[in-house]
């Protein structure tokens, strides 16, 4: 009785997110990424977004205005991530807050020799454990370049669902931990290593903070920038292909 009480609230919410086709167009356009995505694929991806967007609690913080186009847009990209795992491994939180522009995080730290110190952290997002999401929204030229605060920060969500975030999610039970553990262990040394030298890496050299933040660039570069991280680092590539039960260097196939 609880569960069908359940699917009828939450088919009710759905049924609440009306998106015209107008909508879907702009939102889809804004978003290169998709434009290998067949018809079949996108109509997919169109209702994990509106069953999104209806099971998450949204707003919006100085000043912004939260339109229906940020919200499929930010959708969208979200749902990139669990096309192929399901709305499910969004699990155990609720919340996404939007802010025009980047924003600053209150941080304090102790050294060590125990002299605290605070300080406000630029950033272009943050995820919480069993928190909620924040994404920084930039309209036209003031987007940073070669950054995607969205599938970042859901990568996050992604690595917290087993525990803090580590680089490493809830594998599957195909996947191997050791196997994971050796391409990202070597990429994210790697990376460490040319930074040390002074080179210019591929990908955000932000990847090299921590492993969690390794997994969260990599996911971005494996959606926005597939061939790059195919040909930079293919063991992660491969990873991540298992992973997120998708890869984005395969044809599309034809439409019938």
């Amino acid at each position: 009785m609880l569960k069908q009480i359940s699917n009828w609230l939450r088919e009710r919410r759905v049924a609440r997110v009306l998106v015209t086709e107008e909508q879907w167009a702009k939102a889809e356009a804004a978003l290169p990424i998709l434009s290998r995505w067949s018809s079949e694929e996108r109509t997919r991806l169109r209702q994990l977004a509106i069953e999104f967007i209806a099971e998450k609690q949204w707003s919006s913080a100085n000043g912004l205005v939260l339109t229906p186009q940020i919200q499929l847009i930010i959708a969208l990209q979200a749902c990139l991530l669990v096309f192929n795992l399901g709305l499910d491994w969004y699990r155990g939180w609720s919340g996404i807050i939007v802010y025009p522009g980047d924003f600053a995080i209150p941080r304090r730290i102790v050294d060590e020799v125990g002299v605290v110190h605070e300080y406000d952290d630029p950033a272009l997002g943050e995820a919480w454990q069993g928190g909620p999401v924040i994404i920084s929204w930039f309209d036209g030229a003031d987007c940073p370049q070669d950054v995607n605060p969205v599938i970042h920060e859901f990568a996050h969500k992604l690595d917290m669902l087993n525990g803090s975030s580590d680089g490493m999610p809830p594998l599957h039970s195909d996947m191997s931990r050791r196997t994971w553990c050796d391409a990202f262990g070597r990429a994210y040394a790697e990376l460490q290593r040319q930074l040390d030298l002074g080179e210019d890496t591929a990908i955000d050299p932000y990847a090299a903070e921590e492993p969690a933040e390794f997994f969260a660039v990599a996911s971005e570069a494996f959606f926005d920038a597939p061939a790059m991280l195919a040909t930079t680092y293919p063991d992660v590539f491969n990873q991540l292909c298992i992973f997120y039960r998708q890869n984005p260097l395969e044809p599309v196939p034809a439409e019938l």
